[in-house]
């Protein structure tokens, strides 16, 4: 069975998941943060890992792959499918 969440969903402690697929809201500006995103490295397959979250819970500092490190609104981090490792 599947542990599919979004990436605005993984903690830190929750370690490597794996992206299933990036969505879009169906809105304009959505299908372009969906670009931006992919452009990123967050494309299906791609390893991420929440490293911090700030204070407030937004932004959240992720690392794409093992050398990326990205810096993504809770709103961005909601567009993206994952799928938890198993310990």
């Amino acid at each position: 069975m599947n542990n599919c969440n979004r990436l605005s969903d993984l903690e830190v402690k929750d370690g490597v998941a794996t992206v299933i697929d990036v969505n879009s809201d169906g809105t304009q500006l959505g299908d372009g943060f969906k670009n931006r995103l992919i452009a990123m490295g967050l494309r299906k397959g791609k390893s991420v890992q929440v490293m911090r979250k700030a204070p407030t819970g937004d932004p959240y500092q992720v690392r794409v792959g093992s050398t990326t490190e990205i810096a993504i609104r809770k709103q961005e981090a909601k567009l993206v499918v994952i799928e938890k490792q198993k310990c």
